[in-house]
């Protein structure tokens, strides 16, 4: 399932879930099919998202790079935000932030560190 050329934005169906959320959203998937792949309905690790990129035939980039500003970003991100709360996965889209906590944003949720991965089509590498 290649990247969404429209996300819509997914509301985190429980505190634990910005993970499956944003995996949902990058590849227009339903939530229970997620949570099936992934095989949580609980906190994801970065080993976690990055195994249901790679079934849902998503690129992500090897390095994590940190970002201070939002021109910082590719035009597809997974986000790694640590905000007022706890660390907490988020997806920028070409300009817009789709956060399964705060909603969609023109800038970054509340967040002190900003980490991200770039996101591509693997049909589209190289």
């Amino acid at each position: 399932m290649p990247i969404s050329n429209k996300p819509k934005h997914i509301f985190e169906p429980n505190p634990l879930a910005c993970g499956q959320a944003v995996l949902a959203m990058v590849s227009d998937t339903d939530i229970e099919d997620i949570f099936n792949l992934v095989g949580t309905k609980k906190e994801t690790t970065l080993n976690d998202m990055k195994n249901a990129l790679k079934a849902l035939n998503i690129s992500i980039s090897r390095q994590r790079l940190q970002a201070d500003k939002k021109s910082d970003l590719p035009q597809i991100a997974l986000l790694s935000l640590e905000t007022p709360h706890c660390w907490h996965w988020s997806l920028y889209f070409k300009g817009t932030f789709f956060d399964p906590e705060y909603g969609k944003l023109e800038n970054f949720p509340p967040s002190k560190r900003r980490y991200f991965w770039e996101l591509k089509d693997v049909e589209n590498i190289g």
